[in-house]
């Protein structure tokens, strides 16, 4: 056996994350040999009731074996994240589009889809920076999602989600349209390979506009860092200090860099030519419709549920599911403009 180099165990980050990774291997190791036991016992079932001719138990069979596909489909989707930073926290970012005190509510209902979905999912969340809207709702807002694989499952989840309803908003009670842009980049420990040169970046400091102690609105507290390559904008208030908000906007700018450079990438190993937009109105990936009948569509896969408050509540694992199961197979389909 490899011994490790000589202060290996001495690095934090280090430990912590082989630590972690320990703990998820056994994990995994620990719920296949549930999910054989629970295998072997619907197949004792199945020959009691075969044995005595025994009706009763079909319904106890079908629900040990429904349980028993969903824990497999689990491991399945799991094994689909090999990404190399699936495993990451993620860093997401909606704004709202066009479209003024509705686009802002959609926005905020999205915010709380995806706290929602991280709350089942017993991941935590972080806000990063907020501006509310004028009247209602949200402008635009900045967080992270903590937890493992989060990045993987939240990446499918990036693009621009349209929603169609009777506005609350609107007097004339008139169905209104609404666009909502959502990125999503890894958080990023260390430098990730992404040289940013200081020549690059413009480091604006601004008084921060939220709730977060005595110091807000009388420091100059809050951080925003402009990109001049990519014209990227990035910003951070929420953090305790300055320095921690120009170290979490760098590393949210080193993360958002390096999903450019991967979807580049990615457009060149296909042959895409012309201007890459990940997130660019009117390329919607998903629309959520809810009058004058409940529906919500994924375009890229074609999956549906007919449950809208189910999904504005957080149920979206179906949707990532089936994206993940289709772009491992190559067969997913461009996004829809209709």
């Amino acid at each position: 056996m490899e011994m490790a180099e000589p202060g290996f165990w001495d690095n934090p980050d280090r430990s912590n994350k082989l630590m972690k990774e320990s703990k998820n291997l056994k994990d995994v190791v620990e719920l296949c040999e549930e999910m054989q036991n629970s295998y072997d016992d619907i197949l004792t079932l199945i020959e009691i009731g075969n044995e005595e001719n025994d009706t009763s138990l079909i319904t106890e069979v079908r629900q040990e074996l429904d349980a028993l596909v969903t824990q497999l489909d689990a491991i399945r989707l799991s094994t689909l994240l090999t990404g190399e930073y699936d495993k990451n926290n993620a860093i997401l970012k909606i704004n709202a589009g066009a479209g003024g005190t509705e686009s802002c509510d959609w926005a905020s209902m999205l915010y709380r889809m995806y706290c929602r979905w991280a709350e089942k999912k017993g991941f935590s969340v972080e806000v990063l920076d907020m501006l509310d809207g004028d009247e209602a709702g949200i402008k635009s807002v900045s967080f992270q999602v903590n937890g493992d694989n989060a990045y993987g499952y939240l990446r499918p989840e990036q693009g621009v989600h349209r929603l169609v309803r009777i506005s609350p908003f609107n007097a004339q009670g008139k169905r209104q349209t609404s666009f909502v842009s959502l990125d999503v980049v890894p958080e990023i420990e260390g430098d990730g390979g992404i040289e940013i040169k200081d020549d690059d970046i413009r480091i604006d400091t601004y008084r921060s506009s939220g709730a977060g102690g005595q110091h807000i609105n009388k420091t100059s507290s809050a951080i925003r860092i402009t990109h001049f390559p990519t014209g990227v904008v990035v910003q951070c208030q929420n953090e305790r200090s300055q320095h921690m908000n120009k170290d979490k906007a760098m590393q949210m700018l080193r993360g958002k860099l390096l999903a450019i450079k991967e979807a580049e990438d990615e457009a060149k190993m296909r042959g895409i030519q012309g201007d890459l937009k990940a997130i660019g109105w009117g390329s919607q990936i998903r629309s959520y419709v809810l009058q004058p009948y409940q529906m919500v569509k994924d375009h890229r896969t074609g999956e549906e549920s007919g449950n809208s408050d189910a999904v504005l509540d957080g149920d979206i694992d179906r949707f990532i599911n089936a994206y993940l199961k289709k772009k491992s197979l190559g067969t997913l389909e461009e996004t829809a403009t209709e």
